[in-house]
C-alpha cells in the first residue's frame, strides 16, 4: 500500500515532467514557427489552421517522441532537489531501503509509460494525420511520382510493371501485367498506359494485348476496353512523407504485411517504427531508474552538475537510437533488435549504476 512519502515523490515527479514537456513544446512551436513562417505566410495559411490543424497535433507528437527523455530529465531533476535537501538522507535514516525508494519513481514510470502506449499506438498517429497533410499541403513542395521502370507485386503471382507513373492524372505508361502458377509463366497483358477511374474504383485499360502460354504453345490476342480490380491504388504512388507516423499500431501491421508481400524494399523503416513504438514503455521505465539511482547522492558539485550528467546521458541515448536505426535501414541489425539496443544498453548501465554509485 502507498504511504504518503510515495505520493510525495510521485506527485513532485509527475508535476516536475508535464512542467519539462510545457517548456520544451514550448521551445519547439517557437523555434518550428521561426523556420516555418515564410512558408505560411507566403501560403496564406489562417491562424486557425495552423493553430489547430497543426501546432495542436504538433505538440502531442513531440511530447511522445521525447517522451523517455523528459521523464529522464523529470527524475533527475526531483531526485537531485531532494538529495541537496538532504531528504533522501532522512529517508534512508529513517529505515526505508534505497530499493523501497524507487518504488515511487517506479510507479510514475509505469503510469507515465501506459498513457505513452496508448497515445503513441492510436490516438497521436490519427493527430498526425492532419499534421503531415498540412506539411505536404504548405511547407513541403508538391510531390511527383518519379520511379522509373516500377516493378511490384500485388498478389500470388500476379506482378505489375510500369515505365513510368504521373500521380496528377494517375495515369501510369508501359504497362505489363503478368501470372505465374508453379513458377511458369501463363500469361502476359500489355498496354500502352492504365488510368485509374474514381468513379468506379477501378483501373481503366483502352488498349492492350494478352499473350497465353500452354507449354511450347503461344497466343496472341488484341483487346479493348478493360475495367478491372487490381491489389494496386493511386496511393501506391503518393507521397510516403511520414507515413508510418501516421497509421496506427494495427494499421502499421497490416502496412508491414502489404509492403512483405509484395516484395517491397523499405519495410525495414516501418518495422523499426512498429518495434520503437513498442519499446517506448520499457524505455521510460528503465531511464527513470537510471535517473533516480544516479541523483540519489547529494553532490558536492551541487544540483546542477547532476542535472548536466542527466542531459548528457539523456543525449547518448539519443545517439544509441540514432545508430541502431541506421544500422538496421541498411540490413545489418534486426529491426527489432535496433529498437531495442539503446534500452538494453541502458539496462546494464542501470545495473552498475546501481552496484557501483555510492549513496
Amino acid at each position: 500500500m502507498l504511504k504518503i512519502l510515495d505520493w510525495y515523490i510521485i506527485k513532485k515527479f509527475l508535476k516536475t515532467y508535464f512542467f519539462v514537456v510545457i517548456i520544451l513544446m514550448a521551445i519547439i512551436c517557437v523555434v518550428d514557427f521561426t523556420e516555418n513562417s515564410e512558408d505560411l505566410i507566403k501560403n496564406n495559411v489562417s491562424m486557425s489552421e495552423i493553430l489547430f490543424d497543426y501546432y495542436l497535433n504538433l505538440i502531442p507528437y513531440y511530447a511522445n517522441l521525447l517522451s523517455p527523455i523528459t521523464v529522464f530529465i523529470a527524475v533527475v531533476f526531483v531526485t537531485s532537489r531532494l538529495a541537496s535537501h538532504t531528504e533522501i538522507i532522512a529517508m534512508l535514516a529513517g529505515g526505508i531501503s534505497f530499493k523501497r525508494l524507487l518504488v515511487p519513481y517506479l510507479i510514475g514510470a509505469i503510469l507515465l509509460s501506459s498513457i505513452t502506449l496508448l497515445l503513441i499506438a492510436y490516438i497521436v498517429p490519427k493527430a498526425n494525420k492532419t499534421r503531415v497533410a498540412f506539411e505536404i499541403q504548405y511547407l513541403k513542395n508538391p510531390f511527383r511520382f518519379r520511379d522509373r521502370d516500377f516493378h511490384m507485386k500485388i498478389g500470388p503471382g500476379d506482378y505489375i510493371y510500369m515505365e513510368s507513373y504521373n500521380n496528377d492524372i494517375r495515369t501510369g505508361y508501359k504497362f505489363s501485367l503478368e501470372h505465374f502458377e508453379e513458377n511458369e509463366l501463363v500469361w502476359k497483358l500489355n498496354a500502352n498506359k492504365i488510368k485509374w477511374n474514381e468513379d468506379s474504383s477501378k483501373w481503366v485499360i483502352d488498349r492492350y494485348h494478352v499473350r497465353t502460354f500452354d507449354g511450347d504453345e503461344e497466343t496472341y490476342d488484341k483487346r479493348r476496353g478493360l475495367d478491372t480490380i487490381l491489389n494496386l491504388f493511386p496511393k501506391d504512388f503518393e507521397s510516403t512523407y511520414r507515413l508510418a507516423e501516421t497509421l496506427t499500431l494495427p494499421e502499421l501491421e497490416d502496412y508491414i504485411n502489404e509492403r512483405i508481400d509484395r516484395g517491397a524494399d523499405d519495410v525495414e523503416t516501418y518495422q523499426i517504427e512498429k518495434y520503437e513504438r513498442l519499446m517506448y514503455p520499457f524505455a521510460i521505465i528503465v531511464l527513470s531508474l537510471i535517473g533516480a539511482i544516479m541523483s540519489a547522492r547529494k553532490a558536492r558539485q551541487g544540483v546542477g552538475f547532476q542535472i548536466v550528467m542527466g542531459f548528457l546521458l539523456a543525449f547518448l541515448y539519443i545517439i544509441f537510437v540514432i545508430m541502431s536505426r541506421n544500422l538496421a535501414q541498411v540490413g545489418d541489425m534486426h529491426p527489432a533488435l535496433a529498437a531495442a539496443f539503446p534500452t538494453i544498453v541502458y539496462v546494464f548501465i542501470g545495473i552498475f549504476l546501481y552496484k557501483y554509485v555510492p549513496r
